[in-house]
């Protein structure tokens, strides 16, 4: 008699492969998420470079918007090792000649010879004053406001070196040290700034009485008579700087002469040889000029490639680029081309940017051309109008620099076009987040209930299958009784 059997039946059900399989039928969804948020951060990603770039042509527009560039000025000397030059916006463009007959020196005073800097100089109060010796030394003007500062000198840091670190600490407009030697040591006090009007008077009121009957008393670093004697002695003497600029003699207490020649900084460095100036030439910065537009035209072309390279499409590949067919990214595109080749009427002199040498190339890229613009220079005022008049009245009347600057800050404020895309491809990726969440709790729960039930089925077929060989177990022994 034949047996009952189950084939393929039974424990031996692979119950982890088929949940596994099935599971990932239900992921498949999740897969086509994972792709499309993929394909939105490629988006997002291009949108971040395409407003960096943005932000890139919106600065050096910017720097070309300011009327300023066009009023710099550049000055040269012929000696920069004696006078250093430089201007500013309001510096008029001219050859000066500049001798310098006296640098500014600040005023220094040495004390009387010490054995050690630890030697003690008396206590008291020590005043020190700011302000001006007049001719033959008396009388000591102050400076206005007054500049006082007194310096208490207690028992135990009267010492060379205490007084010193005191002055130091006092913030009275002077610095002290302390000189060595073989023969000893000495308290030199400088005046912090140059010139006359930085003169230093030291008096003193010692200590009543003496903290060392008989000994050495704050008396000792008094100055107060550069022309008679005095204790302290004077080392350097204060000197306003002079120079003769262009055969006008001219003083000052420093040695950086400030608009002596208006809008021009001449730095003193060096006495110049009697008949021999320096010669400091102010000019008009094209320079600066030529590198502002330089920039401009490669922040320009840097857009322009990258968005031509964003948005276009490999039909051999059949391969899109991520901002292929973007709106956004295609009329910021096509805006700055237009602007780039419209015409303006902030100048009459300089109606398009190929006037000032601006001027587009073949592959799209924009690039200066240096002798146009070294003939545009020539029209200076014409020149800064082009690309700096700001037309409240009639914005298309602005240069073209104010104009370019507008676009694309309304392109990429915050709700600009290029901000408002990239924000809604964020968004789009937070809603992908959540969907495949919700669609993996899912998942999940389908697992686990697959697991569940195939368990169930792996147990009951072992079941079944012990019942089968039970059976036939019993119909042998019956067979084999009959």
């Amino acid at each position: 008699m034949a047996t009952i059997s189950s084939p393929g039946l039974g424990s031996g059900l692979d119950v982890d492969s088929i949940v596994k399989q099935l599971v990932a039928i239900e992921r498949k969804p999740i897969e086509a998420l994972a792709a499309q948020k993929t394909t939105l951060q490629e988006k997002l990603s291009s949108f971040g470079l395409l407003q960096s770039y943005a932000v890139n042509i919106q600065d050096a527009a910017g720097v070309l918007a300011k009327a300023t560039l066009w009023q710099q000025t550049t000055a040269t000397s012929s000696d920069k090792a004696a006078v250093a030059a430089t201007s500013s916006t309001t510096a008029v463009p001219g050859n000066y000649s500049v001798e310098v007959t006296q640098l500014a020196q600040a005023q220094a005073l040495a004390s009387r010879q010490y054995a050690a800097s630890t030697d003690p100089v008396g206590t008291g109060t020590l005043r020190i004053e700011l302000g001006g010796w007049t001719a033959g030394g008396l009388p000591f003007v102050p400076q206005n406001p007054p500049s006082q500062v007194d310096i208490p000198i207690n028992v135990g840091e009267n010492s060379l070196e205490s007084v010193r670190a005191k002055i130091n600490a006092s913030n009275a407009g002077v610095s002290a040290s302390i000189i060595r030697d073989s023969a000893g040591a000495k308290l030199v006090i400088r005046s912090n700034a140059t010139g006359l009007q930085q003169s230093m008077r030291i008096s003193a009121v010692p200590a009543d009485p003496p903290s060392t009957p008989g000994g050495p008393t704050l008396n000792e670093l008094v100055f107060d008579n550069p022309a008679g004697s005095a204790t302290m002695t004077q080392s350097l003497p204060p000197r306003d700087a002079a120079a003769i600029v262009n055969g006008l003699p001219v003083t000052s207490p420093s040695n950086t002469l400030a608009n002596v020649v208006e809008g021009v900084t001449l730095t003193l460095s060096q006495t110049t040889t009697t008949g021999r100036p320096v010669q400091v030439a102010v000019g008009v910065d094209s320079e600066g000029m030529k590198k502002a537009l330089t920039d401009f035209a490669k922040a320009y072309s840097e857009i322009n490639k990258y968005i031509t390279e964003q948005t276009k499409y490999d039909p051999d590949k059949k391969v899109a680029s991520p901002l292929q067919g973007d709106r956004a990214t295609l009329t910021l595109q096509s805006q700055l081309r237009s602007m780039i080749s419209a015409n303006g009427s902030a100048s009459t002199a300089f109606t398009r940017l190929s006037d000032v040498g601006l001027e587009v190339q073949a592959d799209g890229s924009l690039k200066l051309n240096d002798s146009k613009f070294s003939k545009a220079v020539a029209k200076l005022p014409e020149l800064s109008k082009a690309f700096s008049l700001n037309d409240l009245g009639n914005p298309n009347g602005s240069g073209f620099a104010v104009r370019i600057k507008s676009l694309t800050e309304q392109m990429t404020q915050s709700q600009g076009p290029v901000t408002t895309r990239a924000q809604g491809l964020r968004d789009s990726i937070s809603r992908n987040d959540k969907q495949t969440a919700k669609l993996e709790e899912r998942v999940s729960q389908v697992q686990a209930r697959l697991l569940r039930q195939y368990s169930a089925l792996d147990t009951n077929l072992t079941k079944l299958n012990g019942l089968n060989s039970y059976i036939t177990q019993q119909v042998m022994a019956w067979n084999n009784a009959s």
